[in-house]
């Protein structure tokens, strides 16, 4: 707290110019969004879920599709998973839909109304309880994302990393210093929006800021330099070979297989195609070659093997993964193996599956 001890006197002066100058520039340009002007706390609920790790172009349209068709705590909560891992289908990180899910469940039809409440429900951090509770209660919490540790670093010059324990813990009390209690809903949209739109990541706009004369970064010119993280995640790589089942007679396609991934691991309790994962890159020989492909089809079946795709990169926050296609073609009464279903073809899209075998669905619309 040292550093609140030494900025005291000058965060006390400072916090209604501060406010003010973003409350002002929020009325001028905020952002005309769906969920802006609700008080429903789910509704702000599903909103803050989605936009997590999602930009607001892309977060929009899958908030309109999925209060439409949970429009309420005992919709969400009576679907099934599957269905609702269906509209979830594209967002990525799938645990917030298992999350969402499980929480609607556990409210027995009434949100909470308390900060504490709030925090507890599954999948809720203190961001989004803050923002639930100051958006749809007018409670006074401050929110701190992204955007408003860019804006509270620049402006007051801090070079303690984000992503450390002593600058959460700045972070927090500091924007908790400098939160409008009389009216936390507009600003905590405010300075969102202002980090969002003004105080960019990249190539702010700093000769047109409101709030220039008194930047701390603008002044000593380092803006591109704030805020400072002092971890880079490693990017682990991934091979997956994946194999696509046509099965049907007559040389018509009327199923194929799905399984269904499970454990802790990346799209949890999506669908996807029969896969071999390898700790290389295999040419389509070597892959021939495994022991596990020769466990889930017989040499006959193994005939009829063809590559369709090879080496689609598709990139996750903390994995690259590298996906060969392949395409086995089985008579119609076939036997899924062990783990997968049969499917039919003009049902798939019943199925959630993960981005990457959407787009190999996209790529081989002429199998389907």
């Amino acid at each position: 707290m040292s550093y609140f001890a030494s900025k005291s006197v000058l965060l006390l002066s400072m916090n209604n110019t501060f406010s003010s100058i973003i409350t002002k520039w929020y009325a001028d340009n905020k952002r005309d969004l769906p969920w802006r002007e609700a008080t429903d706390p789910y509704l702000i609920w599903i909103s803050e879920v989605i936009l997590q790790q999602t930009r607001v172009a892309q977060g929009y349209d899958y908030f309109m599709r999925f209060v439409r068709r949970f429009p309420d705590i005992q919709s969400l909560a009576e679907a099934s998973e599957d269905e609702v891992m269906t509209m979830w289908q594209g967002l990525g990180y799938y645990s917030r839909a298992r999350n969402l899910h499980a929480a609607a469940q556990s409210m027995q039809g009434v949100f909470p109304t308390t900060y504490q409440e709030v925090r507890a429900l599954k999948g809720v951090g203190d961001y989004t309880a803050a923002a639930i509770c100051s958006f749809a209660y007018d409670l006074p919490y401050s929110v701190v994302d992204g955007n408003v540790y860019r804006v509270l670093a620049r402006y007051w010059g801090i070079d303690t990393p984000i992503d450390s324990t002593e600058g959460k813990k700045l972070f927090a009390a500091l924007a908790n210093e400098m939160l409008d209690r009389q009216h936390p809903a507009v600003y905590n949209q405010a300075i969102m929006d202002f980090g969002a739109l003004q105080c960019t990541p990249q190539s702010p706009d700093c000769c047109r800021c409101p709030l220039a004369e008194s930047c701390s970064a603008y002044r000593k010119g380092c803006v591109a330099q704030l805020p400072v993280k002092q971890h880079k995640t490693k990017t682990v790589e991934r091979f997956f070979n994946y194999i696509y089942v046509r099965a049907g007679a007559n040389n018509n396609q009327n199923y194929t297989f799905l399984r269904k991934r499970t454990g802790n691991d990346i799209w949890k309790n999506l669908f996807e195609l029969p896969l071999i994962e390898t700790d290389t890159a295999m040419s389509e020989q070597e892959f021939r070659d495994l022991p596990q492909l020769k466990q889930l089809f017989t040499e006959s079946e193994l005939a009829t093997l063809r590559l369709l795709h090879s080496n689609i990169k598709h990139q996750l926050t903390h994995r690259t993964l590298y996906a060969n296609f392949y395409e086995v073609t089985l008579p119609e009464d076939a036997t899924p193996p062990d783990g997968c279903i049969k499917v039919a073809v003009d049902e798939l899209e019943r199925y959630a599956v993960p981005r990457l075998i959407q787009m190999f669905f996209h790529l081989s619309k002429k199998l389907l």
